[in-house]
């Protein structure tokens, strides 16, 4: 059984043909899935779907680039659902430098990122983190506001050096996509070392496809390709990479 705990049948590519895209999953033997807000319409089809479907859990909160003119009402429109009983974490929050490099605007991501944290401690939450072109402010920022429940780091692109600063802050490590790309020499790395009960794997779908789909849609059936490369970059058998990551993901998110 495998566990998508990030992926975005919320987003329009997807959202239409859930159904579809869904059962293709199940059938590849994709058992649970974490449908991953990043603000307040994306966050409200997530519990919507986590509703609707056995097999969905949300997360929701406001990503990094999406917090800009973000009104008080609408951001607390989102935060008071946290009690629904299939949301299990604040997500996907975090620094973006990558978009955004201008310095009131990082200030302002900053705060946002610490301020759903707070949330996350006041309901006893994990949080699911984007990082990009940011790692050592987000380390930092964890450090400086330690989160009680711990998280993962989505699509991890830290590295590996980094993997046992995280691992301290009570965090797991997410690999996707990019992990089969030939020359990721990164992600393979940390795949090869990140510890097997601090592992989690995603799809991130309709982003990030993994070889050989680079370039088209990605989708939640495709994790299996991900799952096959990290048990290859390990030396070890799919089956063992999918039971550990579906046990680590239950855990984190307490289901």
């Amino acid at each position: 059984m495998i566990f998508d705990t990030h992926c975005h049948f919320n987003h329009e590519d997807l959202y239409q043909d859930v159904d579809m895209y869904l059962e293709r999953a199940i059938n590849a033997g994709v058992k649970r899935f974490m449908v991953v807000g990043y603000d307040k319409e994306s966050s409200l089809k997530a519990i919507e779907l986590a509703e609707k479907h056995e097999e969905i859990y949300a997360i929701i909160g406001y990503h990094p680039t999406e917090i800009h003119n973000l009104s008080e009402e609408d951001f607390n429109e989102v935060m008071k659902l946290l009690n629904h009983p299939k949301v299990k974490a604040i997500g996907e929050i975090g620094l973006d430098y990558h978009w955004e490099k201008e310095e009131n605007l990082i200030k302002e991501q900053k705060e946002y990122f610490i301020r759903q944290i707070n949330i996350a401690n006041e309901h006893n939450l994990p949080i699911s983190i984007h990082c990009r072109d940011a790692i050592q402010d987000t380390l930092n920022i964890l450090k400086e506001h330690p989160v009680k429940c711990g998280g993962v780091m989505h699509c991890y692109s830290g590295p590996k050096e980094l993997l046992e600063e995280f691992y301290k802050l009570g965090f797991y490590i997410s690999l996707g996509g990019p992990v089969t790309y030939k020359n990721a020499r990164v992600p393979k790395e940390v795949a090869e070392r990140v510890r097997l009960d601090r592992l989690l794997v995603e799809t991130d779908s309709p982003y990030l496809p993994p070889h050989p789909f680079r370039g088209q849609q990605n989708e939640p059936s495709y994790i299996t390709y991900v799952v096959e490369e990290i048990a290859r970059l390990k030396n070890i058998s799919k089956e063992e990479i999918e039971k550990a990551t579906f046990e680590n993901a239950c855990g984190l998110f307490k289901i």
